[in-house]
């Protein structure tokens, strides 16, 4: 037989294995989100639908990343989790010398019309850097030596995102690490001894290192009805669209709040709300089934699988995704402090939208060996 057919063979077969269901759950998260955010674009003079165009662009440029990496060895991370490690780290002290500050952060490498933030990267190295160190370790019994691994992992990054300064962003790192050693059987003793530095850590933050912008979201989050036209201005509308969305919304294209641009950042930070206003408690719904489908089938593969390096980086992807969904519409509903973070595969910005693509190709990549392998 020849080779060309030997491999073609082998790819269709690997086609064959992918989790349709997953690549659902993805499909209609992304529908959602460019749904949603031509609605907002309907909004502009300019008619040029320039953001659409662009979360089109790089919704192509993550399908890529997905293909590449279902049909790779997933493995093959660990052994290059090392050189992706240093190289987010390279990435994260070369914004702070020579990338853009857009919003208040120097987060951002800009190259004419193309931007690129580092910090999402760090992301996907995170996962696979904690996932290679547990794995090696998860058969020990868990001691203070893995602990102050684990953290020596993470502060670096952490510490140069706060840098720029990025704190939604440097809470997710921290809330990869924090849960993942959960996972990994932190004792009591420990996590009483983590929350209290945490408290202490927050304390001296407030007194010396929060600016007064980042106090006043934090004040506003206790009391939303703080500073109304300030902080508090995009949280109270953001609640309003929510509210007044009723079973199936206002339609797309008709919400007032987006439309008449009571709600700033709408297509980013807040296109939760935008959602809920033009779809309704169904839309909602029918969202939030999309992200449990894919929950449930990276959890059913947490399941099948008994390689450690294999559960821990799962589980990173997991709570990767949880954590931004869980701080975003958190955000929406006046729970958590405004942190500019977005809605995973649903809110504007081609980074976030390429890194998380990748992990859905990371995932397949596991789902086909899974499969392929009889587990």
């Amino acid at each position: 037989m020849p080779r060309f057919t030997i491999y073609f063979k082998r790819y269709v077969d690997q086609l064959r294995s992918i989790d349709w269901l997953m690549m659902l759950a993805m499909f209609v998260l992304l529908l959602f989100g460019v749904s949603s955010i031509y609605s907002v674009d309907l909004s502009f003079a300019s008619g040029d639908f320039l953001n659409t165009k662009k979360q089109l662009i790089a919704i192509g440029i993550g399908f890529g990343f997905v293909l590449w990496f279902s049909l790779s060895n997933y493995k093959l991370l660990r052994n290059y989790s090392t050189v992706m490690y240093f190289i987010g780290i390279l990435l994260l002290i070369g914004v702070l010398l020579f990338g853009e500050n857009i919003r208040g952060a120097q987060g951002w490498f800009v190259f004419g019309p193309v931007s690129f933030q580092p910090v999402e990267y760090v992301k996907i190295a995170l996962i696979v850097a904690l996932a290679t160190y547990f794995g090696k370790h998860s058969a020990r019994r868990f001691n203070a030596k893995i602990l102050l691994g684990s953290l020596f992992i993470v502060i670096i990054p952490v510490v140069l995102v706060l840098m720029q300064p990025d704190f939604g962003s440097a809470f997710i790192l921290l809330g990869i690490w924090f849960l993942v050693i959960l996972l990994a059987g932190l004792p009591f003793r420990y996590l009483f001894t983590l929350v209290t530095l945490g408290a202490v850590f927050f304390v001296l933050a407030w007194s010396f290192v929060f600016a007064d912008y980042q106090k006043a979201r934090l004040i506003t989050f206790v009391n939303p009805t703080y500073d109304p036209l300030g902080q508090g201005y995009n949280v109270q509308q953001a609640i309003i669209a929510v509210g007044s969305g009723g079973w199936f919304g206002r339609g797309l294209g008709f919400g007032s709040q987006s439309q008449l641009k009571y709600l700033q950042e709408s297509q980013t930070d807040f296109i939760f709300a935008v959602i809920a206003e033009e779809l309704g408690f169904v839309g909602v719904i029918l969202l939030f089934l999309a992200f449990i489908l894919l929950f449930s089938r990276l959890f059913h593969y947490v399941k099948k699988t008994y390689d450690n390096f294999t559960i821990f980086l799962l589980l990173g992807i997991i709570i990767a995704i949880f954590l931004q969904l869980l701080v975003n519409v958190g955000m929406n509903l006046g729970l958590f402090p405004v942190t500019g973070i977005g809605l995973p595969f649903v809110s504007y910005g081609g980074s976030s939208m390429v890194f998380f693509m990748l992990l859905i190709g990371i995932a397949q990549s596991i789902s086909m060996n899974t499969r392929l392998s009889g587990s």
